[in-house]
Parts: structure tokens; C-alpha cells; sequence
């Protein structure tokens, strides 16, 4: 019965993380994301999984915290995406704002 609840709380936050990542690869954009919170979730599944496999327990609960895994670390190859255009977007304004400063003199 523990691992059947433990699937639950786990399908319930891997049901999250595709939103998560498809909200954040919409936004293209990092600042609303937390590289820190993302590791620490991934840590959080590494611990599970290591978990499991020092119990020997080979089963599907195993499969989900592998499945939410690879979601979650996804969305850190976002965040870094997201962050490349959030410089480009910078360097874009950065250029605007000396192109009307050097008009206007």
C-alpha cells in the first residue's frame, strides 16, 4: 500500500513537470524560473531512486521517479535556453537604446 500512495504523490508531481516545461519553453524566457529549485527537486528524485535500488525494489514506482526525472531535468536545458534569450533580448534593447540616444544628439 506504501508504494501505491508513493506512485500517487509521484505521478502527481510528474503530471506538473510537463506543464512546467511547457509553460517555460512558451515563455522563452528565464527570469521567472529557479535553476536552484529545479536542482533541488532532481536531487530529490536522485535520492528516491537511489532509494530503491539500495532496497533492491526494481518496480513500477522506480519507472515513475525515472519518468519525472527526465522531465524535471528538461526543464533545465530550458532554463539555459531561456536564459540565451534573455541575453539576446538584452543585447537587442542595449542596441536600440544607443541607436535613439545617438539620434537625439
Amino acid at each position: 500500500m506504501a508504494e501505491f500512495l508513493e506512485s500517487i504523490m509521484l505521478v502527481c508531481f510528474g503530471l506538473s513537470w510537463p506543464m512546467n516545461l511547457a509553460k517555460n519553453i512558451k515563455a522563452k524566457s528565464a527570469k521567472n524560473m529557479s535553476l536552484q529549485f529545479i536542482l533541488l527537486i532532481i536531487f530529490g528524485y536522485i535520492a528516491g531512486i537511489s532509494a530503491k535500488l539500495y532496497d533492491h525494489r526494481f518496480n513500477y514506482v522506480l519507472v515513475v521517479y525515472l519518468l519525472n526525472l527526465v522531465v524535471v531535468s528538461a526543464n533545465v536545458i530550458v532554463y539555459f535556453i531561456n536564459r540565451r534569450y534573455d541575453k539576446q533580448a538584452e543585447n537587442a534593447n542595449a542596441e536600440v537604446c544607443e541607436k535613439a540616444s545617438g539620434n537625439q544628439k
